[in-house]
C-alpha cells in the first residue's frame, strides 16, 4: 500500500502526464468510476441509490459508477446538478453512455437509501451553493449513507477545510492514485470517513515524475531500532532530561519514563539542587544527577546520546542561560526542545542542529514562528516553512500531527484520538522521540515513529487515560508492531 500524499496540482499533473504516456483520461475516468462501484458493492447490499453528479470530471466518475452499479443489478439513478447538454469532454462521454433514469438535483424523485457524492472533487475552491448546499446540510445528519468520490463535495483538497464552512460528510470516501492532504488533515479527515485509495492504472513511470515528499505516517517509512541478542544497555543510548526546579519536576520524569520505555538503555534526569530530593523520591531505574550551573549542565550532557529540554523547565533568564549552554556545548548530542524551551527560543530564527527536534503545539508554534501558520495554506506547509527556518525537524502537534524535516520531507500522523489531549501527554511524546534518537534513529524518523507509537497508545487506552498510562502500555504496542513484521 502506498502512503504517498499528493496535492491537487500534482494530481492534475499526473492526469496530464498519463495522457501524454498514452493512457487516455477517459480510460482513467472509467476505472475511477468502476472503482467507486466496486467499493460500494463490497460495503453495501443493493438498495435504492442516487448518484449525485456535478459539472466536471468528478461528475463523470459518478456517471460511470452509476452504469457499473446498474450492470450489477442495483436500483440506481443519476441526479445531475447541471443539464446533460452542458457537459463537456470526458464527463459528457460518460453521461452519454448512461441509459438509466436521470433527474435534476432537487426535483421529485424516488427515495434513496444511499447517496454517491460525485458533485465536486478536491479542486473546488468556492463554497457550495443552491441545491448542492441544501443536500450537504440535509445529508450531514446521516454520513453513513454517503459515499464520496475523491473528497466530500465542498472540502478543499489541499487545506482540509470546508469551503465557506460547508461540505458533505461521508462514511466512505473513494479517492484515486494517492490520498490528498484533505484526507489526513483535520477537519477534513473527520468528514471523509473511511478513505479507500483506488489504483486506476496510472503508469509507474508517470508517478516517478512527481517529486513526492509528503506521506501518511506508517511503520514502513521508518526502521525501528529493535535490539538483537548481543545488544547491551550502553549500546541502546543514554538520554538526559533537564528537570525544572522544586515543584516543577513531574514533566521531566514523564519524558524520562517515555524514553526508558521506548528502549533507551540509560536515562538520567538532570536536576537543579532544590529538586534533587523530590526527583529522587520518584525515580528507580531512571538515574539522577545534580546540575547546579550552566557549566554543570554542559559537562553532564557530554555523555548523552540525546537531550530533552523544556518540559516544566522554567522560562527565566537563568533558564535561558542553561538552555544556551546546552545548545552551545561542544560535540553535543541532538536535543528535543519542548514546552518552556520553545518559549525561551521564541522567535526561532535558525541556528539549530539538523538533528534537533522542536515539538510545539499550536500556541507554541505561533510564538516560535510568528505569522507562519496564519500565512500558510495548511499545517503541512507551515511545518515545512518552520523546519527550513529553524534548520531542524519540527513536529507540529495536534490531532493531525505533522513532522517536517529541513529538506522538506514530511509526514502527517493519523494515529491517536482525543483522549491524548491530557496534561503531560506531550512530555511523554518528547521522551519517546529522545529515546529513539538515542538508539540511533535519525531525528526525522524518530519523531515520526514516536508520533505513531504515541497515537497507537492513546487508541489502546481510550477514555480515562492519563499521561502516566502511555509509557506503561507501550510494551503492548511495541509487541504488536514487532509481530506485524516491521523491522
Amino acid at each position: 500500500m502506498s502512503h504517498e500524499i499528493i496535492c491537487v496540482a500534482q494530481m492534475r499533473a499526473i492526469d496530464e502526464a498519463a495522457a501524454r504516456a498514452g493512457v487516455p483520461t477517459r480510460a482513467l475516468m472509467e476505472k475511477a468510476g468502476r472503482a467507486v462501484a466496486d467499493v460500494v458493492a463490497s460495503r453495501f447490499t443493493p438498495r435504492p441509490t442516487a448518484i449525485l453528479c456535478g459539472p466536471g470530471n468528478n461528475g463523470g466518475d459518478g456517471w460511470v459508477a452509476a452504469r457499473a452499479l446498474q450492470e450489477r443489478g442495483w436500483p440506481v439513478w443519476v441526479e445531475t446538478l447541471v443539464p446533460i447538454e452542458t457537459l463537456a469532454g470526458d464527463a459528457a462521454d460518460a453521461a452519454r453512455a448512461w441509459a438509466g433514469d436521470v433527474h435534476a438535483v432537487g426535483e421529485d424523485k424516488p427515495m434513496a437509501e444511499l447517496f454517491i457524492d460525485a458533485l465536486f472533487g478536491a479542486g473546488l475552491s468556492k463554497p457550495l451553493s443552491g441545491e448542492a448546499a441544501r443536500l450537504a446540510r440535509a445529508l450531514a445528519r446521516a454520513p453513513e449513507r454517503v459515499v464520496a468520490v475523491d473528497v466530500p463535495s465542498g472540502l478543499d483538497g489541499d487545506s482540509g477545510q470546508e469551503n465557506g464552512g460547508l461540505c458533505f460528510r461521508a462514511g466512505i470516501t473513494v479517492t484515486f492514485v494517492c490520498k490528498k492532504p484533505a484526507h489526513v488533515l483535520m477537519p477534513g479527515r473527520a468528514f471523509c470517513g473511511e478513505v479507500v485509495v483506488a489504483d486506476i492504472g496510472v503508469p509507474q513511470e508517470v508517478m516517478e515524475t512527481q517529486a513526492i515528499e509528503l506521506f501518511e505516517n506508517d511503520p514502513s517509512l521508518w526502521r525501528f531500532p529493535w535490539p538483537d541478542a548481543n545488544t547491551h544497555k550502553h549500546a541502546r543510548g543514554h538520554v538526559m532530561v533537564a528537570s525544572g526546579g522544586r515543584m516543577r519536576t513531574g514533566a521531566a520524569r514523564l519524558a524520562a519514563r517515555g524514553a526508558l520505555r521506548v528502549g533507551a538503555g540509560l536515562v538520567t534526569v538532570l536536576s537543579p539542587p532544590d529538586a534533587v530530593a523530590e526527583n529522587a523520591a520518584h525515580l528507580t531505574a531512571i538515574m539522577l544527577r545534580e546540575v547546579a550551573s550552566a557549566s554543570d549542565l554542559a559537562e553532564a550532557i557530554e555523555a548523552a546520546d540525546c537531550v530533552i529540554a523544556g518540559p516544566a523547565f522554567g522560562t527565566t533568564s537563568e533558564h535561558g542561560v542553561f538552555l544556551q549552554a546546552a545548545l552551545g556545548a561542544p560535540s553535543r548530542a541532538p536535543i528535543v526542545l519542548d514546552a518552556d524551551a520553545l518559549t525561551l527560543l521564541a522567535p526561532v530564527k535558525g541556528g539549530l542542529d539538523e538533528r534537533d527536534v522542536l515539538t510545539p503545539h499550536v500556541g507554541e508554534f505561533k510564538r516560535a514562528f510568528p505569522g507562519v501558520l496564519e500565512g500558510a495554506s495548511n499545517r503541512i506547509d507551515a511545518a515545512r516553512i518552520a523546519a527550513a527556518r529553524a534548520g531542524c525537524v519540527v513536529l507540529l502537534k495536534g490531532p493531525d500531527t505533522v513532522v517536517a524535516s529541513p529538506s522538506g520531507r514530511t509526514v502527517v500522523n493519523t494515529t491517536g484520538d482525543a483522549h491524548l489531549a491530557s496534561a503531560g501527554s506531550g512530555d511523554v511524546l518528547a521522551g519517546l522521540i529522545g529515546g529513539l534518537i538515542a538508539q540511533g534513529m535519525a531525528s526525522f524518523a524518530a519523531a515520526a515513529a514516536a508520533a505513531w507509537l504515541h497515537g497507537k497508545s492513546g487508541e489502546a487506552l481510550g477514555p480515562g487515560m492519563i499521561a502516566e498510562d502511555v509509557p506503561e502500555i507501550l510494551p503492548q504496542i511495541l509487541k504488536a508492531l514487532r509481530a506485524s513484521g516491521v523491522r
